[in-house]
């Protein structure tokens, strides 16, 4: 999704007048015709409000939705040669007018941040932590490909380093960190969004997402989950959270973190030993490359503003689909 001048539409619409096309992104394969996905399992009466629903926010005359997606068999390995025809997509309750693109997406490049709790909550594992991560990164991030930056918070929210793909610099920030003060999550999750991945317009597709490694127990925030959660729907962000609790109970932090990230496509861990904070890192490594990508035109759109829900669910049995639920259409430009 990307931004277009008025001279690119007005050439855009010149060519595709002439051709008898629409216009797609250089990027995606258009596959002719209706599509061929049954429309199936309908979920009515879901509203925007709902803390389970993640949005994709539409830019501003452009009518094709992109989403990620990822499908695992009954023991939650990745399943990972499917094609179109497993699954059945829905936009606000009605199959796509056309799916334009679907491939097992592995290659798209990757705009990421690492959030890291430097409260005094979790003084007794920052170290492992620190190391965790960046071992993490080192196996993630593909330098001239991928980008990352890293936030520490506490009562407040610091950028220990901004956008690169230089993992010294990266692991460089991750250890200036130390840990102390308050937890202020809901702010640093709304102001990573809304301060760096809302405004990371590029040029061609990526995947955003945070990975969040906290306790959960927010007691300092200005803003609200809700707010938190719905920034990070707007900036087409997964958030994947990493439990720091080591208490071995299910505490009220463990539902915050769960809630982050199932409002947005993402997934909680909760590990009980620290060599399992390791294994969190590398699941989330793993899935970020295992991914679906499916691009479509919704049928009967109008940019009104309104809410529409997304439901893309497997035609195979004993296959799950984790995927955004939905997207605000843009608003009419007066």
């Amino acid at each position: 999704m990307k931004y277009t001048n008025w001279i690119s539409r007005f050439l855009t619409l010149f060519l595709a007048t002439l051709a008898g096309t629409a216009p797609l992104y250089a990027q995606t394969a258009y596959i002719a015709g209706v599509p061929t996905l049954k429309a199936a399992n309908a979920t009515a009466g879901t509203t925007p409000d709902d803390p389970q629903n993640s949005v994709i926010t539409l830019h501003a005359r452009v009518n094709e939705v992109n989403v990620l997606f990822i499908a695992t068999d009954k023991h939650g390995k990745f399943v990972r040669d499917l094609n179109q025809k497993d699954f059945s997509i829905l936009d606000d309750h009605k199959p796509p007018q056309a799916i334009l693109n679907f491939r097992h997406e592995t290659d798209l490049p990757l705009h990421m941040g690492l959030l890291i709790d430097v409260s005094g909550s979790v003084d007794s594992r920052f170290d492992f932590e620190q190391s965790a991560a960046t071992s993490f990164l080192e196996h993630t991030v593909r330098a001239g490909f991928d980008r990352v930056f890293v936030m520490g918070f506490n009562s407040h929210t610091q950028l220990a380093q901004d956008f690169t793909d230089n993992t010294a610099l990266l692991s460089k920030g991750i250890h200036n960190m130390h840990a102390n003060g308050g937890t202020a999550l809901y702010d640093a999750v709304y102001h990573a969004c809304k301060d760096k991945l809302l405004k990371d317009h590029p040029e061609r597709p990526v995947r955003k997402a945070i990975v969040v490694v906290s306790d959960g127990e927010d007691n300092q925030s200005e803003v609200t989950k809700a707010q938190a959660i719905e920034m990070a729907q707007r900036a087409e962000v997964i958030i994947y959270a990493i439990s720091t609790d080591d208490s071995g109970l299910v505490m009220r932090g463990d539902r915050v973190l769960e809630q982050l990230a199932e409002a947005t496509g993402g997934r909680a861990f909760f590990p009980f030993k620290m060599k399992d904070i390791t294994r969190s890192f590398a699941a989330i490594e793993d899935e970020l490359r295992s991914q679906y990508i499916v691009s479509y035109k919704p049928a009967d759109f109008d940019a009104d503003g309104r809410y529409r829900t997304i439901e893309i669910s497997s035609l195979k049995k004993d296959l799950q689909v984790r995927a955004r639920k939905g997207y605000f259409a843009p608003a009419a430009q007066q």
